[in-house]
């Protein structure tokens, strides 16, 4: 979470390493359209990612959700340009980074406005800051239906965490339900909808082994992140552990 340099520094000192912090929330205020907001939040967030990057903790995790879900995708796209790239502005030369994760967001909306190959893409080349970096998920490039490996073609020199997820596609489901509308009668898996579900890695569609060799290629050296979302492995702590655990062991074997 979005926790100060205060509570991270006892888990620094008793030997853990830390992927990444959460970017001081809220998010969607980054991107108000209110100038005074957008002012106020981008400073506070600043302040905090430039107080636990003195740690050594550099990777802060967000997703790029906007203010107002009613506002087009352009107006929210060129607020989110706008507030992120005051952020990225104010915290250059601290070596931090602001690691965007493409989840596209809930329904009705799915209103990320960073999760796609064409919007990452032109954010980055907006903003023009080494400051943003991305969060690579596979899980949501997959239930999106982009292609992982493609996306670590393009943008693997960008990674700057990553999540240990995968998704798999349900055949049944998706021939029942289709891709566009929820279901009329059946109810979504516990993470996921009514023809894809959250897995842990190697339980799903994703190819790990390629996309494992594209990003030690781009360089990548940071951690496997396992965010464990996969509805068999849940309910209880015996269970999560065992994600965990076969999480681990899947990732080691390829």
């Amino acid at each position: 979470m979005d926790w100060p340099a205060e509570q991270i520094q006892p888990l620094l000192a008793a030997g853990l390493r830390i992927g990444s912090v959460d970017l001081k929330r809220p998010w969607s205020a980054i991107m108000s359209a209110d100038a005074q907001r957008r002012a106020e939040t981008v400073a506070a967030a600043a302040e905090h990612v430039q107080s636990v990057a003195s740690l050594g903790v550099t990777n802060f995790f967000c997703v790029v959700l906007p203010e107002n879900d009613a506002a087009s995708r352009r107006e929210n796209f060129a607020l989110a340009v706008e507030g992120f790239g005051q952020l990225a502005a104010a915290i250059d030369g601290s070596g931090a980074r602001i690691v965007i994760e493409g989840w596209p967001a809930s329904p009705p909306h799915y209103s990320s406005v960073v999760c796609t190959p064409e919007t990452y893409r032109e954010f980055f080349t907006q903003v023009g800051s080494e400051s943003l970096a991305i969060n690579f998920d596979p899980s949501h490039l997959v239930r999106m239906g982009i292609d992982p490996l493609r996306f670590l073609a393009e943008f693997g020199h960008r990674v700057g965490h990553v999540h240990a997820k995968d998704t798999l596609i349900l055949p049944e489901g998706l021939y029942e339900y289709g891709n566009l509308q929820p279901a009329t009668l059946a109810r979504p898996h516990a993470y996921g909808g009514h023809h894809w579900r959250y897995t842990i890695p190697g339980r799903g569609n994703a190819a790990w082994p390629e996309m494992l060799v594209m990003l030690k290629k781009s360089g990548y050296a940071g951690m496997l992140s396992v965010e464990l979302e996969d509805e068999d492995f849940m309910g209880s702590d015996d269970a999560e552990k065992r994600g965990l655990i076969a999480s681990r062991e899947f990732l080691e074997s390829v």
